[in-house]
């Protein structure tokens, strides 16, 4: 019967104290209490808290120790897991089966350890999924494992009972690196836990050998060893000064980005996609997808009075997510944006609404002398450091020992070397071993244990060669008990035996960093990589370049440019631009190719053009190539726009290699992206195609054999897409065209035209007033006279404000205008590419 008094709750128990049984009254609190910390303290040091000295649980101590038993090692043959998880719960581990397989699953995952202790054979899981069960795997010890497991047998460490004491396990393993740091680990205790983030091997092996030289140094000194941790799925690591404050006092939150890359999608025409390459610790593509999909449609409401109903979506701007992550390649998800996205917006809520931003909360908390502690950096190295001090003492003790015991032998043995025929008699003289043994000890002052091994060893053993063996091999163990003994006795040969040892294992196992560490304030950081702009980009006016070296791009439209940067760079110029034509951000314009196709192209995904002190750079421009699937030898010439506005254009003039000229009606496909717009014959190609605003441009046509010749646009009648043209130029035999374009000479504002014709050997510039119009169909007049050894024209171009280049992007300077339309060129640097500057509105 239970009565309370006071506050505690008794127990009647007279009832049950009969017959002499001793019964003990305790109050039901005490029991309770003293219960549960016998439950907590097993919790915390069987079961969930690493050990300092070699990083491991329990069970994963359990795990290797069987397998090294049983000889699992890296030079054998893998076994099955099941196998495994069977000798460890049946020896060693009285727990559930799932649960030590689950323990073991995690040694062999390399996106969970960086260096991991299993060589696992089979489907061991990945972030997303599970393994498959232990009855189709196999698994044997990694070469890293047998770092901590390989000097077991020269008593390093202490053994004890196993959970029945039927055999002996150890409480400890000599770990030859500092494992906890290098592959971190979780668990969850009794009113606390661990969470130790993963470090590169060869970081935190540095680190240890500075401090086993300088004791006194100090955690920033430290960190340059160990700048921060290193995670074994790579991508970013933010807030430097959040590891410090880890380092310093073993708790800290940091923050994982996974790494991007920002371009155009493979097969998608130039639409802007975030490639995900490196996902942060834990996550897998799966949960990125996931995520995704559950903040474009909208979260599931599950309680309250809208339960069912979706929330409004939180992530727009996503038009596909593909996971094209394999084994040859490794993770790649790819992100596609939406025409008129701003990519940079869309990955800034990536990060925010996604698992590709996670926290990692450190806390290293850790068995120390079996109480829990919480340790930074310098401490986590000084009790590994510690440990290994220990062990190479006990293994070095071991060793002399061993040594000493069999050169103790050899001494006995070669004694009865020098007198082997007095041995003989006495032995054959004796009654039986005993005597034997008694006679040898007192003739030879043996020890019994030499007087032991002298009867045990067989006579082919007592050679005159065999002496010799014996006396080299005395000499060899006297040396190495002398090299044992420094160690034993002097500290510092012992801190450098244990320095040279982590080096042997920095230089064997250390790999390369992964992760990217990004330093500086955590909170400062995040706002500092925060893009500014909006998620969509207004479609606001600007301008596609086509630069005469075949590269694409686009100036910035006024949404994507501050106030201060259009007041800096109201005017831009570039050199050597083929053609412009005006455009919105969002816009599409037509790309014409030298074989007579055309194709839409989005704005939005071209390059912008980067500005600097009133220039802008076509370094930063696209290949075509990147752009469209062009055919071997196959560029783009020209550019055509595909506003409404521009309809009204007469349209687009095509001149090609053998002298047709076209005008192609802006009647585009509206459903086709790819077409043709010019039938052209066998070996012909499309030497350039340029956008007629009014038609009241002249036509110009530049041959090989140096005649230039223009005539009206108002002379050629537009036909549709199949219209194979009508002849532009007559040209020579063996000539073909090297120029053609439309010329307006009714702009003031971009200036008098201009002829450029080159040889490879010379270069002239000509006013291109000088030159008359002549009907179509015709020769032209003669725009060059060629020197000795010039043949023909390499180069030719006809435009307002003449500027050239090399292949290479360097500005070429042109010679000063020559009136002569028929003069000779100067020699000078000739130009690869020739264009003209352009001024931006």
């Amino acid at each position: 019967m239970a009565r309370r008094k006071g506050k505690e709750l008794r127990v009647d128990l007279s009832a049950f104290d009969q017959a002499g049984a001793r019964v003990v009254d305790n109050p039901l609190v005490t029991e309770v209490e003293d219960s549960y910390l016998e439950y907590a303290f097993s919790v915390i040091h069987s079961r969930a808290l690493p050990d300092a000295r070699d990083g491991l649980k329990p069970v994963h101590r359990r795990i290797l120790w069987s397998m090294y038993e049983q000889g699992y090692r890296p030079d054998r043959g893998h076994v099955k897991s099941a196998r495994v998880v069977g000798d460890v719960m049946g020896k060693y581990h009285p727990h559930g089966d799932t649960a030590i397989y689950d323990a073991m699953v995690r040694l062999a995952q390399d996106f969970s350890m960086n260096a991991p202790l299993i060589d696992g054979h089979g489907n061991f899981g990945s972030p997303d999924d599970g393994p498959a069960a232990a009855r189709y795997t196999e698994a044997r010890m990694s070469p890293e494992a047998m770092l901590l497991v390989g000097e077991l047998g020269e008593e390093t460490v202490d053994f004890h009972p196993n959970y029945d004491g039927s055999l002996m396990q150890p409480g400890v393993l000599p770990a030859a690196f500092p494992n906890l740091l290098v592959n971190g680990t979780s668990g969850i205790a009794v009113g606390m836990a661990t969470n130790m983030i993963p470090h590169n091997l060869g970081e935190v092996v540095a680190a240890a050998r500075w401090l086993i030289n300088h004791p006194d140094a100090t955690l920033d000194k430290l960190m340059e060893f160990v700048p921060g941790p290193d995670l074994p799925t790579g991508g970013l690591l933010l807030g430097l000064d959040e590891v410090r404050k880890a380092y310093e006092t073993g708790r800290g939150v940091v923050r994982m980005r996974a790494r991007v890359e920002i371009g155009p999608v493979e097969g998608s025409r130039g639409r802007q996609g975030i490639t995900v390459t490196q996902l942060p610790y834990g996550v897998g593509s799966e949960k990125v997808i996931e995520a995704i999909t559950e903040e474009v449609r909208g979260k599931l409401i599950t309680s309250g009075p809208r339960k069912g109903q979706r929330q409004p979506a939180r992530l727009q701007g996503i038009a596909d997510v593909k996971d094209l992550t394999d084994r040859e390649n490794g993770t790649r998800l790819v992100v596609e944006c939406k025409v008129g996205v701003n990519p940079q917006a869309l990955l800034a809520d990536l990060y925010r609404l996604t698992p590709l931003e996670q926290s990692f909360g450190v806390n290293n908390l850790v068995l120390v002398d079996g109480q829990p502690r919480t340790l930074g950096l310098k401490q986590l190295l000084e009790v590994f450091l510690h440990h290994r001090y220990e062990v190479v003492t006990r293994r070095t003790d071991y060793r002399r020992r061993k040594r000493a015991e069999r050169l103790h032998l050899v001494d006995g043995l070669l004694i009865a070397l020098i007198d082997i025929d007095e041995v003989v008699r006495l032995i054959r003289g004796s009654e039986n071993a005993q005597a034997a043994r008694d006679a040898l000890m007192s003739r030879f002052a043996l020890t019994e244990v030499q007087a032991t091994y002298i009867l045990d060893t067989p006579l082919r053993r007592l050679t005159r060669f065999d002496r010799i063996e014996l006396e080299t091999e005395q000499e060899r163990l006297r040396g190495e008990i002398a090299e044992l003994s420094r160690i034993l006795d002097d500290p510092e040969v012992l801190r450098k035996v244990v320095s040279d040892e982590l080096a042997q294992v920095r230089t064997k196992f250390a790999g390369q960093r992964r992760t990217t560490l990004i330093d500086g304030d955590l909170k400062e950081v995040l706002a500092a990589s925060a893009p500014a702009g909006p998620l969509e980009v207004a479609d606001d006016p600007c301008q596609v370049i086509l630069s005469a070296g075949g590269l694409v791009a686009r100036t910035a439209a006024e949404s994507e440019e501050s106030t201060e940067g259009r007041r800096r760079n109201g005017r831009t110029r570039h050199d050597a631009v083929r053609a412009v034509i005006g455009a919105t951000a969002r816009g599409q314009v037509l790309l014409v190719t030298s074989a007579g196709r055309a194709f839409k192209t989005d704005v939005l995904p071209l390059p912008v053009l980067p500005e600097q002190a009133g220039t802008v750079s076509l370094a930063g421009g696209m290949s075509a190539a990147e752009l469209l699937p062009l055919l071997p030898g196959e560029r783009v010439v020209g550019l055509a726009p595909l506003r409404e506005s521009d309809a009204a254009s007469p349209g687009l003039a095509l001149g090609t290699r053998n002298g047709v000229v076209k005008v192609c009606a802006p009647e585009w496909p509206v459903r086709a992206d790819e077409f043709e717009v010019i039938g052209l014959r066998d070996g012909d190609e499309v030497v350039g195609a340029t956008w007629l605003t009014d038609g009241e441009e002249d036509l110009t046509f530049v041959s090989s054999d140096a005649a230039l010749l223009r005539f009206a646009a108002k002379l050629i009648r537009p036909q549709g897409l199949k219209g194979g043209g009508v002849a532009g130029i007559n040209l020579p035999a063996e000539g073909e065209v090297v120029f053609f374009g439309a010329v307006r000479t009714d702009d003031p504002r971009h200036g008098t035209p201009v002829v450029v014709t080159s040889t490879g050997r010379s270069v002239k510039v000509t006013p291109f007033a000088a030159y008359p119009a002549k009907g179509r169909a015709t020769g032209g007049v003669r725009a060059h006279r060629f020197l000795k050894g010039e043949t023909r024209l390499d180069l030719a171009w006809v435009g307002p404000r003449a500027a050239a280049a090399t292949a290479a992007g360097d500005p070429v300077e042109l010679p000063v205008e020559d009136p002569r339309r028929d003069g000779s060129g100067l020699a000078a640097v000739v130009p690869d590419v020739v264009g003209h500057l352009v001024e931006r509105d």
